[in-house]
């Protein structure tokens, strides 16, 4: 989805209060406690979980930032520093238990203490002064020799995802003492964008106990039989007390629970479960399958308004074509920057109303370059018809923009990419229209039969039953709900049968048109915002019309929940950019790692081999522009960024997934967030200057991918070597066996490691610079490149 209508959404709610009436203010200070409030008072909202949500924590609702009731109010401990905006509300931004919007200048511990007061939350923020039940430590020496690592085979077996039907085998190692030890099996339901999180119990098993070596070994079983992200913890009787053996805190990006798998912590066991950390299992269907090349993508991820303009005769008319009741804007010069309202570029106030003239003759008319870059796939943000330069805001989804080309161009499109080897994957939302539609007609732009004609509700319109409509307020602004607060965007009623016969299930279905077309799969946009059920019989309908198309969702949040077989094969791997980028900038590599290990462990092999893994994207700032090329830089950081580019491209080839090159990068285009991130592709005939350096840099490691099948298809092991710069992983496909290295530091590094297990001894090829490397007693020795790496192959 656009990041500026995300921003823009995040922007409005984030300015009113809970009733959309309230206005900002400064905390007030900690007052007195009440003791006698303190015998006597309930929480008023009963069960519902209270959390402080701001910049701090992506403004999620996490379990670190979860407010506990006391006494006469809600209390939360925190360590932050300097000025802090923030709300106080529940998971699922409920109106009712949403503060007015927060600001506080921090400095290290506090409390923040909210009252409710007339249903509304009063804030306060004070020096820490809140004895925290749950920060008690645990100091019984029994209780923190209690240990499961999920990655060790002696604690959980099989590794990772299992199919459903599977027995798993369960292990906790601890020193004498414990008297009970329980497996608590959940299962999880999450709904929406992880607004709506709650485990299920299903089991509870008692674990028995063997004596090996002085230390106790607590074991226990459970056959998995329904497809579903599951949770497990242990819990434990030392000396009277109760104690859990939970999934550690390590964060996971864009993700509400925390826990990267792997080596557990022990804590006292909470009075609300919700703050157990549990162990993730994903449990998946033994006949799930993505299509059988998807390990071998290499996307070309097109923005089409800002990649070529192939027909000049199509391109937007200022004064003749709208933005909704306003005129278009088309930048004359193909290189210029791309408008921005209220930054004094010259545009007008009207966000995504301007267009450089991208289209689909562009796209076939670059095809060669794209196929020559490496790339057999091209992903397209939508091209339907629609107001916008982004056109997630679609007006007709059968029909191609005109400012893009026409159906038959689309369908040339997919028949020329298709010769050269290259599938097509367009990009559809069916979580919301445009206002300004066929469908809903606020404007009047397009018919008479719009649910919202000319800005009144239309009962008689064949789409009315697509929305939620409200004639019982006068507001036409409210009697509709926009998708995230956007009017712009009406959201559609996602269980309405007319709008699923739309969608996919009519032979003359939106999903179905456009595989005859020539689409090879789809990527569906915000995911989370559609039920699961939508999902499952789209799914089916897409798999019955071409077995071989892909589904992509747009989830950024660990994903696990759509790859139990059901809805998708594959997600915009946004986790893996933030690590990749973080690391390529320098950050520590053992504590980023954890978050592809965790993906390693939970995602089912097929969706972990198709994975989008993205370095950039249309909705978050582009790689070069993170890594340091920003406004200003000067020529030894804009070169620093090219190598820390370079260093993030090289991981992307060599980690299982399929890798994504946003138009651009290849030729060092930079820029932050939208709309800068969408500039243009700099062609030399149009006046460009495009790093030819660079992009032959992207095709040397992208062949190098192509090169070696275990790059691509082979299976991942535990990594053999981390610290704070480098990463050694095994890969391994057959008889084949690769190495792959790499290194953030700006100085070379030279490390040892052990062969893996079963690996032979040598020598070992030097896939990207040539050479043998032989091991020694085991080892190998291992020279990197400051931000740069090395691939072995074995020659066994």
């Amino acid at each position: 989805m656009t990041s500026l209508v995300r921003r823009a959404a995040l922007a409005a709610f984030l300015l009113t209060g809970s009733a959309c009436t309230h206005t900002g203010s400064a905390p007030t200070a900690m007052p007195a406690i009440d003791l006698a409030a303190c015998r006597t008072a309930q929480p008023p909202w009963g069960d519902t979980v209270l959390y402080l949500r701001g910049p701090m924590n992506n403004w999620g609702a996490m379990e670190d930032y979860a407010f506990q009731f006391s006494c006469d109010a809600y209390y939360l401990n925190v360590r932050l520093n300097g000025p802090q905006e923030f709300k106080i509300a529940d998971a699922a931004w409920t109106p009712a238990f949403t503060s007015a919007p927060q600001a506080h200048a921090f400095s290290g511990e506090h409390t923040v203490r909210a009252v409710v007061v007339a249903g509304n939350l009063l804030v306060s923020v004070g020096p820490k002064s809140f004895a925290d039940p749950n920060a008690v430590p645990v100091t019984d020496p029994v209780a923190l020799s209690l240990a499961h690592d999920s990655r060790d085979p002696a604690h959980k077996s099989p590794f990772g995802a299992v199919t459903a039907g599977s027995m798993v085998d369960f292990a906790v190692s601890a020193l004498p003492g414990a008297s009970r030890m329980t497996l608590v099996i959940e299962q999880r339901r999450m709904v929406g964008n992880q607004e709506r999180l709650a485990y299920i119990e299903q089991a509870r098993l008692p674990m028995r106990r063997e004596t090996l070596g002085g230390r106790d070994r607590w074991t226990a079983r459970h056959r998995f039989t329904e497809k579903a992200v599951h949770g497990y913890w242990f819990e434990a009787e030392v000396a009277g007390h109760t104690y859990i053996v939970q999934n550690n805190a390590d964060p996971i990006f864009w993700t509400r629970e925390k826990g990267s798998g792997g080596l557990g912590s022990v804590a006292w066991k909470p009075q609300r479960s919700s703050a157990i950390r549990r162990y993730r299992l994903t449990v998946y269907d033994p006949a799930f399958q993505v299509p059988e090349d998807a390990p071998d993508f290499v996307y070309y991820y097109i923005f089409p308004d800002r990649y070529r303009n192939g027909d000049r005769r199509n391109d937007p008319r200022p004064g003749v074509d709208k933005y909704q009741n306003h005129s278009v804007e088309l930048h004359a010069n193909w290189n210029d920057r791309p408008w921005k309202p209220g930054t004094g570029d010259g545009s007008d106030a009207v966000f995504n109303s301007d267009f450089f003239g991208g289209d689909l003759a562009g796209i076939i008319e670059k095809l060669d370059d794209i196929r020559d870059l490496g790339a057999n796939a091209i992903y397209m943000t939508p091209i339907f018809l629609a107001a916008s330069n982004h056109k997630y805001d679609t007006a007709d989804y059968h029909r191609v923009d005109p400012a893009f080309g026409s159906n038959e161009d689309f369908t040339r499109l997919t028949q020329e990419a298709a010769r050269r080897g290259i599938r097509v994957i367009p990009d559809a939302s069916f979580n919301h229209v445009g206002s300004d539609s066929v469908y809903f007609n606020r404007f009047g732009n397009h018919g008479n039969q719009g649910a919202f004609q000319g800005g009144r509700i239309n009962p008689d319109s064949p789409y009315a039953s697509w929305f939620t409509l409200n004639p019982r307020e006068a507001d036409p602004d409210k009697q509709y709900r926009g998708w995230a607060g956007v009017l712009d965007l009406p959201e559609l009623d996602k269980a309405s049968p007319a709008w699923r016969r739309f969608a996919y299930d009519a032979p003359d279905s939106v999903t179905k048109v456009w595989l005859d077309r020539g689409a090879a799969g789809w990527r569906m946009d915000v995911a989370p915002w559609v039920p699961d059920d939508f999902w499952r019989e789209w799914r089916r309908a897409v798999k019955s019309h071409r077995p071989d198309a892909i589904t992509i969702a747009e989830t950024w949040f660990d994903s696990s929940k759509y790859f139990v077989g059901d809805t998708f094969d594959s997600t915009m791997n946004y986790i893996f950019r933030n690590a990749v980028l973080e690391y390529a900038a320098g950050g520590p590599a053992d504590a980023l790692y954890g978050n592809l290990e965790w993906l390693r462990e939970a995602y089912p092999p097929p969706a972990f081999f198709a994975l989008m893994n993205l370095l950039s994207s249309h909705d978050q700032a582009r790689s070069l522009h993170v890594l340091g090329w920003t406004d200003g830089a000067d020529a030894a950081a804009i070169e620093t960024a090219k190598r820390r580019l370079k260093l993030a491209v090289f991981f992307q080839m060599v980690f299982p997934g399929s890798p994504a090159i946003y138009y651009g990068d290849e030729v060092g285009v930079t820029g932050g967030d939208d709309p800068y991130n969408r500039a243009t592709y700099p062609w030399p005939d149009q006046g460009g200057k495009p790093d030819l350096a660079l992009r032959a840099e992207f095709k040397r490691l992208i062949a190098l991918r192509r090169e070696h099948a275990v790059l691509r298809r082979g299976s991942l092991g535990a990594p053999l070597y981390t610290d704070a710069h480098v990463v050694v992983l095994p890969r391994r496909l057959g008889a084949q066996w690769a190495i792959t290295a790499t290194n953030n530091a700006e100085t070379a590094r030279e490390v040892v490691v052990p062969l893996p297990a079963g690996a032979p001894s040598g020598p070992w090829a030097d896939a990207l610079n040539g050479g043998q490397v032989v091991s020694k007693d085991g080892q190998l020795t291992l020279r990197l490149p400051a931000l740069g790496g090395q691939v072995l192959t074995s020659l066994q």
